[in-house]
């Protein structure tokens, strides 16, 4: 299933509580306090959500660049978490590998969530290096993907919380 910019919109409307919602043009508050995603950092985060998402999921890099970069051009904050994030993890994968982590083969990729080791590492925004790259990277993606309709229906949940779906939805019984 192919994933579009209303699934990008939908999730950072979900991830900031509905403060997105309907609206995709910039505001006019692209002060200098606001942060961008480099080409590298893109590159990362779809390297990452290759790995991360099902592989039934399409267009995976336009959906991760448009909810990416508005997200952290929306919080500053949050920007510079994944920037060191991504940081982070290039520094575990140069180390090991003599590589970035976007350079990195899919099986290297895994290995390298499971070895620094992120799968099992609790999401804390200020914690440790691992933790951090939980929080800022992988959570946000899975949250991104999982928050839209599309990514919903592949991992089978028919309506994620606030999608609508009507009574229709929740009075079916199971499959």
């Amino acid at each position: 299933m192919e994933l579009t910019r209303r699934d990008a919109l939908a999730a950072l409307s979900a991830a900031a509580g509905g403060v997105f919602a309907g609206c995709s043009a910039p505001s006019g508050d692209s002060g200098a306090d606001s942060t961008e995603l480099d080409e590298h950092g893109i590159d990362t985060l779809v390297a990452l959500a290759e790995v991360l998402y099902p592989s039934e999921a399409e267009n995976i890099r336009e959906f991760v660049a448009e909810y990416a970069a508005e997200r952290v051009r929306r919080d500053p904050e949050h920007g510079r978490g994944v920037v060191a994030a991504i940081t982070a993890v290039d520094d575990y994968t140069t180390t090991i590998y003599d590589e970035r982590f976007a350079a990195l083969s899919t099986e290297n990729r895994r290995e390298t969530l499971e070895e620094m080791p992120i799968t099992t590492a609790e999401p804390v925004p200020d914690g440790t290096q691992q933790q951090q790259v939980r929080y800022y990277l992988v959570n946000d993606l899975l949250y991104a993907f999982y928050a839209t309709p599309t990514g919903a229906t592949l991992a089978g949940l028919e309506n994620p919380p606030g999608h609508p779906g009507g009574t229709a939805s929740y009075q079916r019984g199971p499959r």
